[in-house]
């Protein structure tokens, strides 16, 4: 799980230096709008989801599957 919550811390502080990156050019509003941000927080979010889940899987189940 630790490899998950490294994913997580990076991409946090991925979203976040971008927000601040277009709060420091004051009024050039025209890199990255709020709607970005919020489809790519939810995309890192869904991948962050779907690889715990499988993490979880293949931990609750490695005993089965380990004669495959």
């Amino acid at each position: 799980m630790h490899h998950l919550t490294r994913a997580a811390t990076v991409a946090v502080l991925w979203v976040r230096g971008r927000l601040e990156e277009g709060r420091a050019r004051g009024g050039d509003r025209g890199d990255i709008s709020i709607t970005t941000v919020i489809i790519w927080a939810a995309a890192v979010g869904g991948a962050i989801a779907i690889a715990a889940t499988i993490s979880v899987i293949v931990t609750k189940y490695n005993g089965l599957l380990t004669g495959i």
